[in-house]
Parts: C-alpha cells; structure tokens; sequence
C-alpha cells in the first residue's frame, strides 16, 4: 500500500463523507502548480475554488503571515487591533463602500447580509414578514440561511424547512424579477456571474434593471462576489465593471488567499440603518492573522497589477478555449468572464472529463451539471494557458 491509498483511506474512517474527493493526495505547491504525495506535478486551473489567486508560497504573503504569528493570532472583536483596521480601510478603498464586518468564511458573509437586510426593513416599518428575491440556479452557500437563497431544490429538499419569505427569479429575466416585487419585498441577491450554476455573467441591462427596482422600491441589492470577485473577472469587484454598485456585497475566497475570511460590506444607506451592537457577532471573524491576511493580499494586488494582468490575458485564454470549443466535438460553448471561464460539455459527463483532465497533470473544476469550470490563479501566463490548452484538448478529443 502507497503512501497515498494509506492516507486516503485513513481519512475516510474519520472525516465525515459529504465530499466524493479525487483520489489525490496533495501535498504541496509551488507558483501555479501542485504536487501530490508521490511528486507528480499538476498545473492548478482550480486554485482552490477561486482562492489561491496569486498562487502558492507567495513570498512577500507567506512572510506576512509569518510575521504576524510572531505577534498575535487573535483577541476577539472585544479589542481593536492593527491588521482590522488596515484590512477594513483596503476593503472600503477598493470597493468604494462604507463599512465592513469581518466572517470566517463566504457563507457567514451571507447570513450577514441577509440579516444586515432585514434589520433595515425592520428599522423602516417594524414588520417581521419581508421577503428577499433570489435567483434560480444561484449558489450562496450551504449553512441554513445561504442554503435558503441558493436556487437549488436538490441542495434544499432534506434540509426544509429553510428560513421563509425567499422567491425565487429567472436569472437575466428582468420581468421574472418585476413580477415579484411587493410590498414586502427587503431585498434582491445575486451574483454578477453565477459560479456553481453554470459560470453564467449577468446582462448589463439585467444588472442595471434590477439596480433601478431597489432604488424606486427602498429595496437593498445584496450582490455575491464570494468566487467572482477579487479581480477574477478582470475588476477588482465584477459589479464595478457594470457600473452597478450594491448595498450589500458579500467576498471571501481569494480575499484572504487560504485563510478563512469573509466578509459583508456594506453602503451608506445599509450601513446606517442596519446592524448596531447586540446584532450581529463573531468570535474568531476579523481577527488579526485573518486580517494580515486581507490587508497583503491587497497590497499585492495593487504592487504586482493583478487586476490589470487579468484583463490584458483574458483575450488570450478565451481565445484558447474558444479554439477548443470549435475542435472537439463534446464542447457545445464557451462562457464567462475574466478568468472565470466555463466549457460546456455535451455528450459525456463532465465529472469523467475533471477526472480524465486530473490523469493528464491539469486540475479543474466543474459546475452545474455540465460545465468545465476553469478558474486558475490570476498570476498564469501564456505559457500555462498553452500548456492548460494542449492538455485539456488531448482529455477532450479522447
């Protein structure tokens, strides 16, 4: 028995089973690339679901982390302590919004916003019955709230019943969303491109239609930028390319680069007249390793031009999968933004073809039910979408 099959298999006697993983054991990684325990290399097109965004063993990001273990891990948010404050004003300063609360992961980020929501439409008329419109094929998160929004009966069936007053819209059918908007309704939440669903951008016109409801209606906009923001879609936030700005944003992710961190960010209107001391809480969320975290990654973001290199490559890695898309017969479309890109496989399951791309040293991922999900970390060049290129065609003319 290998190392591998050994660990593997321990594993399983103790780790709950709610994820069928690949039978790889990873062990450590280096730029854009990954190695299991066996040393055979692999090119990350996965980034840990859109999380390494700057690859691994960042140099300048792993001596910040360490430093900061040097000095203090955590304190509670009884305290003030210097990496909140640094990480809090980067966020405002990159996203153009008011006020941030700090969670441990993307799916807290959620609870918060949806709670952040109805405290401010409780604030206006004392009601408890107010309602949010989410999208259908959505993906928000797993915990009871985030699982509530997600538009995904098969993820809700055995959880129900989930948090009430959620309906549930066409994504990019501006009519679905106007033909539920009542009285009761506190907020619409989306995401600029829906990641699980299927790797599907939102319409301009869609975006900014539904901007216009919640301005003529006191509605909130709560917008989920949990895998499409942080630079992937070629701006630091997806919605600041629509020119549309939210209420409400959500981010985690590639915001801490493999810390646990989230966070809901909130405007001026939401802010104000929302959560107050006594609402809303967290124990380990913006604690100083966490937020040391934030605070480097967004420095490196702005030394090393990550945004602007995302948008410069991006034709060229669309222009790689499109040529993919018109050789191999199993691939019906390519869609997405930046590098959040998505293949659309016909005819075979795209689960075999993630697991045939895993055999040949390339790591993706998938969405929906038959989509090739391809979000590598924003640092790749040329030469690793050429060599994602040949790989993957070889997987996809087989």
């Amino acid at each position: 028995m290998g190392k591998s099959t050994e660990y593997m298999e321990r594993t399983e006697k103790v780790i709950l089973h709610t994820y069928n993983r690949f039978p790889v054991v990873l062990k450590r990684g280096e730029g854009v690339y990954l190695y299991d325990e066996e040393g055979k290399k692999y090119l990350d097109f996965g980034a840990g679901i859109a999380v390494f965004a700057l690859g691994y063993h960042y140099k300048d990001y792993d001596q910040a982390l360490k430093d900061q273990i040097d000095l203090l891990i955590h304190t509670s948010n009884l305290y003030y302590n210097e990496p909140l404050m640094e990480a809090g004003e980067k966020l405002i300063s990159h996203s153009g919004l008011d006020k941030v609360f700090f969670t441990n992961s993307g799916t807290e980020a959620i609870e918060g916003a949806i709670k952040a929501a109805r405290k401010y439409a409780w604030n206006k008329d004392g009601r408890t019955d107010h309602e949010i419109i989410a999208m259908e094929h959505s993906f928000h998160g797993r915990s009871m709230g985030a699982l509530s929004v997600t538009g995904n009966s098969h993820y809700q069936e055995p959880f129900k019943p989930l948090i009430g007053g959620i309906r549930f819209a066409k994504f990019n059918d501006l009519e679905s969303v106007k033909a539920l908007v009542n009285e009761k309704t506190c907020a619409i939440i989306l995401e600029p491109v829906q990641g699980e669903g299927g790797i599907y951008p939102a319409e301009p016109e869609f975006l900014k239609g539904i901007k216009e409801i919640c301005e003529e209606k006191d509605i909130l906009l709560i917008l989920d930028e949990i895998q499409c923001g942080m630079g992937r879609t070629g701006s630091m936030f997806a919605w600041q390319e629509y020119g549309v700005e939210p209420d409400i944003m959500t981010t985690a992710k590639a915001l801490g680069l493999g810390v646990p961190v989230g966070a809901f960010v909130l405007g001026k209107k939401a802010a104000g007249k929302s959560l107050v001391p006594g609402d809303h809480g967290t124990t380990y969320g913006g604690n100083p390793f966490a937020c040391r975290a934030v605070s480097k990654v967004f420095d490196l973001f702005d030394e090393n031009h990550i945004v602007e290199h995302v948008r410069n490559l991006t034709p060229y890695l669309e222009e790689k999968l499109d040529a993919l898309a018109a050789e191999c017969g199993c691939v019906k479309e390519r869609r997405g933004k930046g590098f959040m890109q998505g293949l659309v496989i016909s005819g075979r399951p795209v689960g075999e073809v993630a697991a045939k791309a895993l055999e040949q040293g390339l790591i993706v991922l998938t969405a929906g039910s038959d989509v090739l999900r391809l979000v590598p970390p924003l640092v790749i060049e040329k030469e690793q979408i050429d060599e994602m290129a040949e790989k993957l065609k070889a997987v996809l003319a087989d």
